[in-house]
């Protein structure tokens, strides 16, 4: 076999392409998950008060909204939700058309960390505009004052989600993730396509339906846009580009390198430019280039296979995968070319790199007695601690925008399946259940 066909099926093998890779080892203790609601505010969410209608009707929207709400609230690992029987007040909220007043009294007793209210209203043509507010129970303070979210009934849900990541951050000083996506691969059609789901696994929904081998989704900023690697035109690794955006879709980088392979592409943290994996010199290497292929500028020089980038938040450096030293190994060098320094050495298999929204740590996933634990590392290498460790393996992993979670790919259930877990080791949760599904991205705060 020539190297540059060996280099092209060890980067896609080193990424995972094929569903089910991946030895797996005898049982290994697996991590104590501890109850997820310890240590979380108790917040009481009201039932919205809906402004009937000059028609006497009442708005639509008002459950989906409610149910979903306190589906994010839950979620969030920020808030455990009070259940409503046990409220101290009416259980629907009055409207907010003042400034109005709480009995925090009467929810101290019930040791209420927090009070949400809203009120639901018609809009002109058949439009959805929900209101609420935050009440800091302890101190009987207002944190939010009448907050506005407008739309369609059919977006009652993701109003509700949207609500719950306002109040995340009035307690934490952190946007919530709720309102946020996951893509991911997944062949429940038959195929490897890719697919989008809400954070919490709600709503999942496919982005491609050409019945080809796709991979490796990376989100733009704005998360108007997934870049993918696709085989669909002549059975070869091309970039292609879905967008929700005023953007061109499709494939993109036609000419770039003659028209060699592009393994894998990841947009920079700014949008302008990708960070992709192409075919050069007999091997893999990393280059940036612009969207439309201006400005191509090569990374790396190395005999060695180059795959699977990560820009660092400020878009200065990159963390890459190489097998420089024989075996792959994560690397982290600037993003404007120069020496690469690598930073893991416990461990012959490390991969698939994922650099924290704080950029103080890099996910990535080691093989550890036959088969892959998460582990985190700083950029520098000098801490290296085990995130999730289980019997079966764990790769893949990815960050939530907020730097709360990573979401990652398991065989825990003897098929591949998307989990997503705590930074602190805690309140894991299955997402997926149809098919295989693996390659997972978390997609950024929407714009």
């Amino acid at each position: 076999m020539s190297r540059a066909a060996r280099a092209g099926g060890a980067a896609l093998l080193w990424a995972g392409l094929a569903f089910g890779a991946g030895a797996f080892a005898a049982e290994r203790p697996v991590i104590d998950i501890e109850d997820a609601r310890q240590g979380r505010y108790r917040i009481a969410v009201q039932r919205f008060y809906e402004h009937p209608g000059e028609d006497g009707k009442t708005p639509p929207g008002g459950e989906a909204l409610h149910r979903n709400l306190l589906a994010a609230l839950e979620f969030s690992g920020v808030f455990a939700p009070l259940e409503e029987s046990a409220f101290a007040a009416e259980a629907r909220s009055p409207a907010l058309d003042d400034e109005g007043s709480l009995r925090c009294n009467a929810w101290r007793a019930l040791e209420a960390d927090a009070v949400l209210q809203g009120d639901l209203q018609h809009t002109e043509l058949g439009g959805l505009r929900a209101r609420f507010r935050l009440w800091d129970v302890p101190r009987c303070q207002r944190l939010i004052r009448a907050q506005r979210f407008s739309g369609t009934p059919e977006q009652a849900g993701r109003i509700g989600k949207a609500i719950a990541d306002q109040a995340v951050e009035a307690f934490t000083g952190l946007r919530g993730v709720a309102e946020t996506e996951i893509a991911f691969i997944s062949n429940r059609s038959g195929h490897p396509e890719v697919f989008i789901m809400d954070a919490d696994g709600g709503r999942q929904r496919p982005v491609t339906r050409n019945g080809s081998l796709n991979a490796f989704p990376s989100w733009s900023p704005d998360a108007d846009s997934l870049v993918y690697t696709s085989y669909r035109y002549r059975n070869r690794p091309r970039l292609f580009l879905a967008t929700r955006a005023p953007r061109p879709a499709g494939r993109i980088l036609r000419g770039l390198g003659g028209g060699a392979p592009l393994y894998r592409g990841a947009f920079a943290p700014a949008g302008s430019r990708l960070a992709v994996v192409m075919s050069a010199g007999g091997g893999t290497e990393l280059f940036t280039v612009g969207l439309s292929g201006g400005g191509l500028l090569q990374i790396t020089r190395n005999r060695a296979i180059e795959v699977s980038p990560t820009w660092s938040p400020d878009g200065e450096r990159l963390a890459f995968v190489s097998d420089r030293s024989g075996l792959p190994q994560i690397y982290v060098m600037n993003a404007r070319g120069g020496r690469a320094r690598r930073i893991t050495f416990d461990g012959v298999y490390n991969a698939a790199p994922s650099w924290s929204p704080d950029g103080r740590w890099i996910a990535y996933q080691t093989r550890v007695n036959g088969q892959f634990d998460i582990w985190l590392i700083d950029p520098e290498g000098r801490v290296n601690v085990p995130l999730v460790t289980h019997a079966r393996s764990d790769e893949h992993p990815a960050w939530s925008p907020d730097g709360r979670r990573i979401v990652f790919q398991s065989g825990r259930r003897g098929r591949a399946d998307l989990y997503a877990i705590g930074v602190n080791g805690s309140d894991l949760r299955r997402l997926t259940e149809r098919g295989e599904n693996m390659h997972p991205a978390w997609g950024p705060f929407r714009r």
